[in-house]
């Protein structure tokens, strides 16, 4: 479908989607990854078309005319109606830039296709006035009256000779072209075949780099399951007298140990998130991966305010300890005042006696 006379004049690359025939609403994706989409210019026949290829067949060949629209439906997806085709096209692109690129461009070849419309159409009227006035009036027999004026025979019959040596010329040319269009084609065909390993290897690697993540989730939710266990246990263990020195210590450490491995998994879970938006050819898996980290974020934050409700308790514990200590001391000192003045009474009750 493509010739050595067409040339590309603008290449991007977009996911290719056909409006479901059926329905008329769903639209049906072209192909699994995003394909090469480029405007081409056929300078003999002065058109322009919009071309995408997945694999052997053409998934896009559109011929723009000057009454197509291209519509911005989303920040990153667009669509136009080829009636020709009796279809309508949406493309979905990376970035709301690319999107604006290819509209834009797609303006611009619009406008240049309608110039060359016009164009044509008073190329034709000037060239063949003849032709254009009586395109009405011919009769539906080819056999030329007689009767009419022999110039206008003679003048219908050398366009009629110079239309068939154009044709035949043109087709000359077009055979004398496929050998070289042939060549193109091949060359064309091992530059798809090499986009697609590498595509295929790009779709491996994030498949991969998903299964990993999907086991550091796992690790995470384990751990935190761990933790959760052991600041309840520390908890428990803060409503005990015995050891207190050991046991705060011990649950200071670990609060901090606790803030460490937050901190530590924020900082994998932002490192995830910057990887999963480099990541498009994963798009449903990464929307469970991304709903996964938010729930991970949420028990995070949780577990952080569990934490911080258990350093105000053992705050509030160590302080009623500490009060507690300080009135049993006032006591042990007001009984060792009692038990020393008891003694002294029961000295001078003794010397009494004596006497």
């Amino acid at each position: 479908f493509l010739s050595c006379r067409e040339q590309p004049i603008f290449s991007t690359r977009a996911h290719v989607f056909q409006i479901d025939p059926a329905t008329k609403r769903n639209w049906i994706p072209a192909s699994k990854h995003a394909l090469t989409v480029s405007y081409f210019y056929d300078a003999t026949r002065n058109v322009y078309r919009i071309i995408s290829v997945g694999g052997t067949k053409a998934i896009i060949n559109s011929t723009i005319t000057p009454n197509m629209t291209f519509t911005k439906t989303s920040q990153k997806f667009g669509q136009w109606a080829d009636s020709r085709a009796n279809t309508v096209y949406g493309l979905g692109f990376a970035s709301e830039q690319h999107l604006s690129q290819f509209a834009e461009k797609f303006q611009e070849v619009k406008e240049a296709a309608r110039l060359a419309r016009e164009k044509s159409q008073d190329k034709t009227e000037l060239t063949n006035p003849a032709l254009s006035i009586t395109s009405h009036q011919v009769l539906p027999s080819p056999i030329i009256s007689s009767n009419g004026p022999g110039e206008d025979k003679l003048f219908r019959s050398q366009s009629a000779d110079v239309e068939i040596t154009t044709e035949k010329e043109r087709l000359k040319k077009m055979l004398s072209e496929g050998s070289v269009s042939e060549v193109q084609w091949e060359a064309e065909f091992f530059s798809l075949q090499d986009n697609n390993n590498k595509l295929v290897a790009a779709l491996h690697e994030a498949n991969a780099n998903v299964d990993q993540w999907k086991k550091q989730l796992t690790a995470y939710q384990e751990e935190t399951e761990t933790l959760r266990q052991r600041v309840a246990e520390l908890e428990s263990q803060g409503t005990h007298d015995s050891s207190s020195e050991n046991n705060k210590e011990e649950l200071s450490q670990t609060l901090e140990e606790l803030e460490l491995l937050i901190k530590a998994k924020d900082e994998e879970i932002q490192m995830l998130k910057s990887q999963k938006c480099g990541r498009w050819e994963a798009e449903g898996e990464r929307e469970e991966t991304l709903q996964k980290l938010q729930e991970l974020e949420a028990r995070n934050a949780e577990l952080e305010q569990r934490l911080h409700l258990a350093e105000q308790t053992l705050a509030e514990t160590l302080a009623e300890r500490e009060k507690m200590h300080s009135e049993v001391t006032k006591v042990a000192e007001i009984m060792d005042v009692k038990i020393f003045e008891l003694s002294e009474l029961r000295q001078g009750l003794a010397k009494l006696l004596e006497s």
